[in-house]
């Protein structure tokens, strides 16, 4: 011990602490790997081991809960859904009980839900049963059915004859609609690229499932009053938009400008579309519109998916549905797909035009009315003449969104609308900046010939004032609907609706129809044929569009794509009008009401449209002779006529005032 021992002496002279020298290292490295290093290994490897062991029993009853829930999984989950069903039954009872008038929405949408809750389970467990059950009716069914069918038609034929007979003696300007109709669809025949090989049962039954649903939302009341709720409903959930936008934007500029005002709604409803296409939503819509319209009209699988998915997204989201499948499809369903792109809107836009004023129910309508028409149309001006792979197909599968959540399904759906977004500001700003140029160009060329006025909206009138005349539109009407058909056509819908807002405004703020030789509002029925007319994406703009996005998915068969297209954008024009001589063949003009109580009680600080009919009314009911004032109709001998005269010529200019 004593040698070992470190001393000041020691270190003077140099000697190192023994610990430290090789000596030292090798000692205790022996230690350390002696006997005792084997038993701190050993005691280390047990503690390990205990506390493994301590891990696992306290993992035991997760582990087992694991296994239970696994292995009992299908009945949990007939649990879990029992009660939830349970406990909105209980809220949906406390919802009636409370106000049924409030709930009367609920009410509709739970019984559509359990409508096909109900349908599913019934077809899947006794679909098979049934359809066995019924096959010698089917049978028999199919043997008549040579006869059977030509029955039917002279009977829809006569019918139909019949009630266009009755109903067009009250209103004649529905008859110059159906004739539009008529000659727009020997048109397109003419135009057919093989006569001989036209599918008429497409064509008739696109066209009356067109008609049909035509006549639900437009003359019946429950279809009237459903999408008007609908359109309603619409206009409060964009309304939503204002949040998030007033927090970016300011109130401020929301309120002033455009681009602030309307374009945030588009990043809105894609964010809402992306959200329902993660969930599945609009799959299964498009997938059971798509089985109706295969059905009925005898369509391949691929084209009716890709027309039924245009309702709601657009021209370059629709075909993404059925992309594996483009490069084998014919020329005649390529011709189809273009076709709905061509003929329909995308719900996003949709949203734009809404807010503008346009009425939501109308392009609802419009959107819908598209689908079975495109799909006919199509199929009439380029026939199948070629064999479909797809033909007699079951089913398609249809592509879903590669996001993993519900969360990044909506980041997504609101990054990808900033495109969107970016390309409708900038054709905004190009397409009115041309036509801006464009008009200054023509009013000097009209100048040098004294042709005063000449502008591009005055050429649209001129030349499209017939098409805008068989649609339905009055005279008068004709050469404001042919110019924003011009400007759809042209340019672009979204320039042609923001002046349909325009001229709407005008009118439901009782603005004067005249202002010199300039119509300041269209009536209600141009407005309505307009609103059908404008609703597709059937522009020369489109062109580069649509080939640019299908030329993606599909490049071998670019040649192709650009064979049909020009033949796709007239049929898809030609779609649009044919809805908007649908819209005008069962219009039904708005009553005004009782303009003597109207205007006994009207604040006549503003004007509006009842405010204008009811004191041209008056105008129209006052007789001056001999220097007296006197008055006709509903308003002679009333105390007030003379008040409500003055009242009315403080607005507007007439020869009794």
């Amino acid at each position: 011990m004593e040698e070992n021992q470190i001393t000041l002496d020691s270190l003077r002279k140099g000697t190192d602490n023994p610990a430290f020298s090789c000596s030292g290292e090798e000692r205790c490295y022996e230690e350390c790997n002696g006997p005792r290093g084997e038993i701190t290994e050993e005691r280390r490897g047990e503690g390990k081991g205990r506390f493994s062991s301590y891990c696992r029993k306290a993992l035991q009853p997760v582990s087992k809960a694991k296994r239970f829930c696994k292995a009992r999984a299908k009945m949990l989950r007939r649990v879990a859904l029992g009660l939830l069903g349970v406990a909105y039954l209980c809220y949906f009872i406390v919802a009636c009980w409370l106000n049924f008038q409030r709930a009367l929405a609920l009410v509709v949408m739970t019984a559509v839900v359990v409508f096909f809750v109900c349908w599913s389970l019934f077809k899947k467990h006794y679909g098979a049963k049934l359809l066995l059950l019924l096959s010698p009716i089917q049978k028999c069914f199919q043997k008549s059915w040579p006869w059977l069918k030509w029955l039917l038609v002279v009977a829809l034929l006569g019918g139909l004859v019949a009630w266009l007979a009755l109903d067009s003696a009250r209103n004649p300007e529905q008859i110059i609609s159906l004739a539009g109709f008529c000659l727009m669809v020997l048109f397109l025949f003419a135009c057919s690229k093989h006569h001989g090989a036209v599918s008429w049962r497409a064509v008739f039954w696109g066209l009356g499932l067109e008609f049909l649903f035509g006549l639900f939302v437009l003359r019946t009341t429950p279809g009237v009053q459903a999408f008007q709720w609908l359109g309603d409903q619409i206009q409060v959930f964009l309304s939503y938009t204002t949040a998030g936008s007033g927090f970016v934007f300011g109130n401020t500029l929301i309120q002033e400008v455009f681009a602030f005002q309307t374009l945030p709604i588009i990043v809105f409803f894609s964010c809402v579309m992306s959200i329902l296409y993660y969930l599945g939503v609009m799959q299964w819509l498009i997938v059971k519109i798509s089985w109706l319209l295969q059905v009925s009209m005898g369509t391949t699988p691929t084209e009716t998916l890709s027309v039924a998915g245009n309702i709601f997204v657009g021209q370059t989201e629709a075909p993404l549905l059925i992309r594996p499948y483009l490069a084998d499809m014919t020329l005649s369903e390529i011709h189809a797909v273009m076709t709905g792109g061509f003929s329909t809107i995308a719900g996003s836009v949709m949203g734009a035009y809404i807010s503008f004023g346009i009425d939501a129910a109308s392009l609802i309508a419009a959107s819908v009315m598209a689908a079975p028409c495109a799909l006919a149309m199509s199929k009439l001006v380029y026939p199948e003449v070629e064999e479909s792979k797809f033909k007699g197909k079951a089913s398609v599968r249809l592509s879903h969104g590669e996001e993993q959540n519900i969360l990044e399904a909506a980041s997504n759906g609101a990054a990808a609308s900033v495109v969107l977004v970016a390309n409708i500001a900038a054709n905004l700003i190009a397409f009115l900046a041309v036509l801006e140029f464009i008009n200054a160009a023509l009013h000097w060329f009209g100048e040098m010939v004294d042709i005063e006025g000449l502008s591009f909206q005055v050429i649209c009138s001129y030349i499209l004032m017939p098409v805008a005349f068989l649609m339905g539109a009055d005279w008068a009407d004709s050469p404001i609907v042919a110019e924003l058909l011009g400007i759809k056509i042209f340019l672009n819908e979204f320039v042609a609706y923001e002046q349909l807002a325009t001229y709407k405004k005008n009118r439901l703020s009782g603005l004067e129809e005249w202002n010199g030789s300039r119509k300041q509002w269209i009536s209600e029925r141009a407005e309505s044929i307009s609103t059908f007319a404008l609703c597709g994406f059937a522009n020369l703009s489109s062109i580069g569009i649509m080939l640019g996005g299908l030329s993606s998915m599909v490049p071998q068969r670019k040649s192709d794509l650009a064979a049909v297209v020009l033949r796709a954008l007239l049929t898809g024009i030609c779609v649009s009008l044919l809805n908007a001589c649908l819209a005008g063949l069962l219009h039904v003009p708005t009553e005004v009401g009782d303009c003597v109580s109207f205007l006994s009680t009207a604040n006549f600080s503003s004007t509006s449209y009842t405010t204008y009919i009811c004191c041209r009314q008056l105008f129209g009911s006052s007789v001056l002779e001999n220097g007296t004032l006197s008055f006709t109709g509903a308003w002679a001998g009333l105390a007030q006529s003379s008040w409500c005269l003055a009242q009315c010529c403080g607005h507007y200019n007439h020869t009794a005032c």
